[in-house]
């Protein structure tokens, strides 16, 4: 895992940069969010500040009156180390625990973004340093902008921190924030395909629409399933049977960074409809609408399966209506033997400003591998999924007739006396 700091000084655009690369599937936590943590009520580290610096620091409610913590610290260089003596230890605590979470969860890439990196001299802490700096004017007027001090209070921030030559010396990657939002967009994006680089990450390659055992008409071990997808390279996949999904959620539950729980409605119209993230089993043979709602109240993804198939699809005659209010149109099927099926799913998915998913359908081993999407890493979350679609490549190669011939024998086979 590949451990990033992400610092800067006052008002120079860390915190853009930060929240640009979380949208981008990129674990990142945040000093201050740490700090407020570190001194929250009952904790010993208010405690700890309290004992320090008396009452007087303490709001109404009990918690710590950061503003007037923070007169109290610029106005007194030692009162200040004193303070970060007491908060720091505890915030690196926490970090550490966070860090080792992330690191459970398999993320090839983490970034922590630390105001005072330099500072606390904790740089050698991590495999990576990324300074964003701006030039002291432009920062001074962002402060007075969007802080509400006057331009000597501001000084007198910018003046306590560590010069920024020195950190740009001192730093990894150095990012420019003097103009706008779009140009220190770029910057980042920059940057951070530079450090995915240095992580050896490949994009994570998906197949969101797949069969097990708990479809009628598949005999697939869901464990075998798992098996082979990850030998063919694949970091994650969804569990989409056919009105079932105890078997997705059983396996979710069992690798929970590598299935996605799912379910594929038979609905009252007589087409597919797949809800990904599901918690509880949409019932066969409710309307479309209504399961596309079901699945927004359990926070799932909606996702718009071979929109154009016969019988499966309705051989589109639901894809207008369907498309705009699904999160995700399938745009490539490999159990589709008609190519213009999946461009006119493309062209529907562009139509409607959908994002843009892709599924082996497999109902057997043999094609797993038919289809991918491939995306950033991003945390196996239905937020992240969408962030990370927006970005996706999808497509795959057509599986062989012979694989219905599959599926038909499996129906046959779970008819027969002793099937499971």
């Amino acid at each position: 895992m590949l451990s990033v700091a992400l610092t800067g000084n006052v008002a120079a655009g860390k915190s853009a940069v930060a929240r640009r690369w979380a949208a981008a599937g990129v674990p990142v936590v945040n000093a201050d969010d740490l700090a407020r943590q570190a001194v929250a009520p009952g904790s010993e580290g208010l405690g700890a500040v309290v004992a320090a610096f008396g009452d007087g620091v303490l709001a109404a409610d009990g918690s710590l009156d950061r503003a007037r913590m923070r007169d109290v610290v610029f106005a007194d260089e030692a009162a200040r180390a004193r303070l970060e003596g007491i908060v720091h230890p505890v915030v690196w605590r926490l970090r550490a625990r966070w860090l080792d979470d992330r690191r459970d969860e398999g993320a090839p890439l983490v970034v922590s973004e630390i105001p005072l990196l330099f500072e606390t001299g904790r740089e050698g802490d991590f495999d990576a340093v990324v300074f964003v700096d701006a030039p002291e004017s432009v920062r001074l007027d962002r402060i007075v902008e969007h802080r509400g001090l006057d331009r000597d209070e501001a000084r007198r921030i910018v003046a306590s921190q560590m010069d920024p030559a020195e950190k740009r010396r001192r730093a990894d990657f150095v990012l420019e924030n003097g103009g706008d939002l779009d140009a220190l967009d770029q910057e980042a994006d920059r940057v951070l395909e530079a450090l995915r680089l240095r992580a050896g990450i490949r994009p994570l390659r998906m197949d969101l629409h797949l069969h097990t055992e708990g479809s009628w008409d598949c005999l697939s071990d869901p464990e075998r399933v798992l098996e082979r997808l990850v030998a063919l390279g694949y970091g994650r996949f969804a569990i989409t049977d056919h009105n079932r999904l105890d078997v997705a959620l059983r396996m979710a539950e069992a690798h929970p960074e590598t299935v996605i729980p799912g379910e594929e409605v038979r609905t009252a119209e007589g087409v597919d409809l797949i809800g990904l993230y599901l918690t509880h089993e949409i019932p066969k043979g409710t309307p479309a609408e209504e399961a596309i709602a079901r699945i927004g109240d359990q926070g799932g993804i909606s996702y718009l399966p071979h929109p154009y198939a016969g019988g499966k699809g309705g051989g589109g005659a639901h894809a207008e209506r369907l498309a705009p209010l699904c999160d995700v149109v399938e745009v490539f099927n490999a159990r589709l033997h008609v190519p213009a099926m999946n461009v006119r799913a493309e062209e529907l998915a562009v139509r409607h400003g959908r994002l843009r998913g892709a599924g082996s359908d497999a109902h057997t081993l043999r094609e797993l591998g038919n289809a991918f999407v491939e995306v950033a890493w991003h945390p196996n979350r239905p937020d992240s999924l969408r962030g990370a679609l927006a970005s996706a490549s999808a497509g795959g190669r057509e599986a062989s007739r012979m694989v219905h011939l599959a599926s038909t024998w499996a129906k046959l086979r779970k008819r027969l006396p002793g099937a499971r």
